[in-house]
């Protein structure tokens, strides 16, 4: 009984660090779902401990394998139910396991949930084409470029947008007869990302 208490517990560990590990991803996605583009940074501070909750996440759930497959001791078979609750079967620990797989790879995947909202844009002018590499502070992840991304293609004349956020920052080329810098940089910061330069 004691085992199976312990492998609950860590089970339970494991699948709180593993959402905690993708935390920081999770806000972009639901702030997408509910319109509420200034929570989509919401939890990018967690993105440095990100490692460590993936390990403390690979440890918990671990030892909960190991606390339900060790061979009990002879004085723990009769504290054993004829029927085991659900949290005490390998079906538990199986739904814990792959949940918190999805959960730790949920940065990888989370691009699938924006939809293309990209314009056909008419340029009348090439004159008009302007092309300007915004420094954004808070891009974390794929989930996070993909915010920007969609937050940007809502304005018109917009052209492409290249978010990275590996490098910090978007370029974005647009017709200025359409839409502004200052217009584009309110889109970006209405995400809960800072816009905290902006280059020609």
């Amino acid at each position: 009984m004691k085992a199976e208490k312990t492998s609950k517990n860590a089970a339970y560990t494991g699948l709180f660090a593993a959402v905690a590990a993708s935390s920081c991803c999770i806000p972009p996605v639901i702030a997408l779902i509910a319109g509420v583009g200034g929570s989509a940074s919401a939890l990018s501070w967690m993105e440095p401990f990100r490692p460590y909750l993936i390990g403390l996440a690979v440890v918990a759930i671990g030892y909960a394998w190991y606390a339900y497959l060790k061979p009990q001791k002879e004085d723990d078979c009769c504290e054993v139910d004829a029927k085991p609750k659900w949290y005490q079967t390998k079906g538990f620990l199986i739904v814990i396991t792959l949940f918190a797989v999805i959960a730790i790879a949920f940065p990888y995947y989370s691009t699938i949930f924006y939809p293309d909202n990209k314009k056909e844009v008419v340029i009348v002018s090439q004159s008009d084409i302007q092309i300007i590499n915004f420094t954004i502070q808070g891009m974390t992840c794929a989930g996070c470029e993909e915010s920007i991304k969609h937050a940007v293609n809502e304005l018109d004349g917009i052209i492409n947008v290249t978010p990275s956020y590996e490098q910090g920052s978007t370029v974005v080329e647009f017709d200025k007869s359409k839409t502004s810098k200052a217009a584009i940089e309110k889109a970006i910061n209405s995400t809960g990302y800072k816009v905290t330069d902006r280059k020609n």
